[in-house]
């Protein structure tokens, strides 16, 4: 069924069309991707299917009552409340009894008066009979699985936060169709893969727009490519459009070469002399027109961006090496005894839940964090370039060319100078575009901007906070080539996992709780890995416990009241320590073996064998602990 159909639209800014007669049909059922370069006017159709936009010419009609929940690319702004009640306002039919009810139960839990009791009693009866236990637990699930406390007031959130709880509030609304603007930006890999999970089981419509090609391979059943004002329909994954987008452009470009050489032909026989003049027919000048009407009205191909990363003189061989490292702020253990290698040219993944303390580490070891203990060691000449996440490099008042020269004409790229406006186009800002404020960006521009203004810093060590955040997804591409034609040592924090596979040759996984596994490999390698050990768990699980046969000790009449062990038993509890410490030196071994950089590329029976080994390793040295512990206690008794 159609929810949404778009007919002829036209839509501009100025002099810049974001919609030029273009079509688009959204069903019920289907999940919509829609792709397109940064400024090709992707939020603004979202805001034109949520009827907030208005097009210049055109239709678009909607099913009968259609409920359309929308989430914005940037996160609200003068919200106030608890994250709860901003969350429950999705649901304006229901939200009032939510809201009174769950402010009740926070007051009871302080105040228990007969008064809030009562008044308790009569918002559960009136939610019981409006089915609203259904919405109530649907808040519940999708604020615990992304990491929301339902008490937090908006008024302290940031701009990350916030924009989850807005996230938040359009997934628990229940809509007809459902309009997402960068859904994954600012979720950890975890609260990523849920929503996946969560947005196929969606029953009514989905579009939205998405820089995360992996989100996109998993939730897309069509892809809707905006491009010069014109929506072209891709049924089928992202990788079917992949290949036909590469088809049509090609076949773009042969028609435009043939319609040029024909053009080129007809100008030259129109400018021959006198004879032709007086033997030319009408009906070809006439075409001729028509030719040069249809040159001059053709919309090119939008430019691809073209960067190159100034580079310092090489950093030593050594990078950082972390001894025994330990950190903890409040509460949270950021590191609790790391250590670590990080070499020239190492290219290293942080990965895990936000807040978890991947940029604390990476603090720690550039020297802007004191540990609280253990020992951290810079190798010699290290020259930094750090894309900060939060954009905190940029002057939201200056203009862009301003930002990246400081006033100046010209910047010094690989030993030349070159003019500001020269240099920013390869970026895609156009003179006028460079001219304007930052505060007039979209996020994708302001990512733009800071690689714009990083790459001219020169460097060895690379380090990208959340790069992808924004880029348009052949901006990102053309950043993972960079990325791996960089001669330094590259950090990168990121929640995108292609990106990461991309790019990195070795994995930081946190876990939580200061403890840090280091995987050689990228994203799917950690991935693979940790599910192995996962299976393996399981299985073992599955198998019966094989029960240690305990002797017990034989009884030998005494005054003293106290349990001996046997000659035998305390010939046990001697040799265990040396048995666990066998095992843990054959345990580490093995973790070496699995985590090597070729594991996984060999046959999938050795592997599984070396993984049950690894498993049987981990049993029984559990299995020797516990019992070192049961004769300890044994002999003490």
């Amino acid at each position: 069924m159609d929810l949404i159909r778009i007919s002829k639209a036209q839509l501009a800014y100025g002099t810049h069309p974001l919609l030029d007669n273009a079509d688009a049909v959204i069903e019920s059922g289907e999940r919509v991707c829609i792709v397109g370069r940064n400024g090709a006017g992707k939020s603004t159709l979202l805001k034109v299917l949520d009827g907030q936009v208005i097009l210049d010419d055109g239709e678009i009609n909607q099913v009968g009552s259609l409920k359309i929940s929308r989430l914005e690319q940037d996160p609200p702004k003068g919200a106030s409340g608890t994250v709860f009640d901003y969350v429950a306002q999705g649901m304006p039919e229901i939200a009032n009894l939510l809201i009174d009810f769950h402010h009740v139960s926070t007051q009871l839990q302080t105040d228990c008066t007969d008064q809030l009791l009562n008044k308790l009693e009569r918002l559960s009866n009136k939610l019981e009979a409006a089915d609203g236990w259904r919405f109530d637990s649907r808040i519940q699930l999708v604020l615990t699985q992304l990491e929301l406390t339902p008490d937090a007031k908006l008024e302290s959130l940031s701009g990350g936060w916030l924009r989850k709880v807005a996230l938040a509030r359009a997934l628990v609304s229940e809509p007809d169709l459902l309009l997402l603007d960068e859904p994954t930006n600012h979720l950890d890999m975890t609260s990523v893969m849920w929503l996946e999970q969560f947005l196929k089981e969606f029953k009514g419509g989905i579009v939205f727009i998405s820089h995360d090609r992996a989100f996109i391979r998993a939730v897309a059943t069509r892809i809707l490519d905006l491009d010069r004002g014109k929506l072209i329909s891709y049924p089928g994954d992202y990788a079917t459009y992949l290949e036909q987008k590469a088809h049509d452009l090609k076949v773009e470009e042969t028609q435009n070469a043939l319609f040029d050489k024909r053009l080129a032909e007809e100008e030259a026989w129109i400018r021959q002399g006198v004879k032709a003049r007086r033997t030319r027919n009408e009906g070809r000048v006439r075409e001729l027109k028509q030719l040069r009407n249809e040159r001059k009205q053709r919309v090119e191909q939008v430019g691809k961006t073209d960067f190159n990363i100034e580079t310092a003189d090489r950093s030593g061989k050594l990078v950082f090496e972390a001894k025994h490292l330990n950190h903890a702020f409040k509460d949270k253990v950021i590191a609790d005894d790391f250590s670590t290698l990080v070499m020239r040219g190492d290219r290293i993944g942080l990965v895990g839940p936000n807040g978890i303390g991947k940029t604390t580490l990476l603090k720690l070891l550039f020297g802007d964090l004191k540990a609280d203990s253990g020992e951290i060691k810079q190798g010699v000449n290290l020259e930094f370039a750090y894309f900060d996440q939060y954009r905190e490099k940029l002057d939201e008042e200056a203009t862009v060319q301003d930002n990246v020269a400081e006033g100046k004409q010209e910047v010094m790229m690989g030993g030349r100078s070159r003019h500001v406006l020269g240099y920013l186009q390869d970026f895609l800002f156009p003179p006028a575009r460079a001219r304007t404020p930052v505060k007039a960006l979209s996020g994708g521009e302001k990512n733009r901007l800071l690689l714009a203004k990083l790459f001219l810093k020169p460097s060895n060590i690379l380090v990208l906070d959340e790069p992808t955040n924004d880029l348009d997804i052949e901006t990102l591409e053309l950043l993972e080539d960079i990325i791996n034609q960089y001669q330094g040592t590259v950090l990168i924090v990121s929640h995108d996992r292609e990106f990461i596979d991309n790019t990195c040759s070795s994995v930081w996984a946190f876990e939580g709780n200061g403890k840090v596994t280091d995987i050689v490999g990228g994203y799917s390698d950690y991935e693979a890995y940790t599910n192995y050990l996962a299976e393996q768990h399981k299985e073992l699980q599955k198998q019966p416990v094989k029960k240690v046969e305990k002797t017990e000790p034989t009884p030998v009449k005494s005054n003293n009241k106290a349990n001996k062990l046997s000659y035998k038993l305390k010939l046990e509890l001697e040799q265990l320590p040396n048995k666990m410490e066998q095992l843990e030196a054959e345990l580490e071994k093995q973790q070496e073996r699995v985590s090597h950089e070729d594991f996984f590329k060999q046959d999938s029976d050795i592997t599984a064998k070396e993984l049950n080994h690894l498993a049987q390793l981990e049993s029984d040295l559990e299995a020797a602990f516990e019992r070192w512990e049961e004769l300890e206690e044994l002999k003490n008794q």
